[in-house]
């Protein structure tokens, strides 16, 4: 399994989703690296369909994909049983994580 954070400098939400991803993934039983993709422009953005930061990506996927959700620099919110975070709700990630490794 390929596992990708994006994220772009200045970002105050992906330290804390690098953490709650690396604590799923350890949890998991899953030891590899976690790839950080700092995107720095909109060019890259856009080649990367990438719809704010913080983005994960697992096998080039991203679980909580928003098709309307603009690409290019902006920070992220994600929808949870408590309102907007700015960081992937934990039991959804955890589900892609486990689909992902295939348990």
């Amino acid at each position: 399994m390929d596992v990708a954070l994006l994220y772009f400098d200045g970002c105050p939400n992906h330290h804390a989703t690098l953490a709650l991803l690396e604590g799923l993934l350890a949890e998991a039983g899953w030891n590899g690296d976690v790839a950080l993709v700092n995107v720095d422009s909109q060019e890259q953005a856009e080649a990367l369909s990438f719809r704010g930061s913080p983005t994960v990506l697992i096998d080039g996927v991203d679980p909580f994909v928003d098709s309307d959700a603009p690409v290019g620099l902006s920070c992220r919110v994600y929808p949870t049983a408590e309102g907007y975070r700015g960081t992937p709700p934990e039991p959804e990630l955890r589900a892609a994580i486990a689909q992902g490794i295939g348990t």
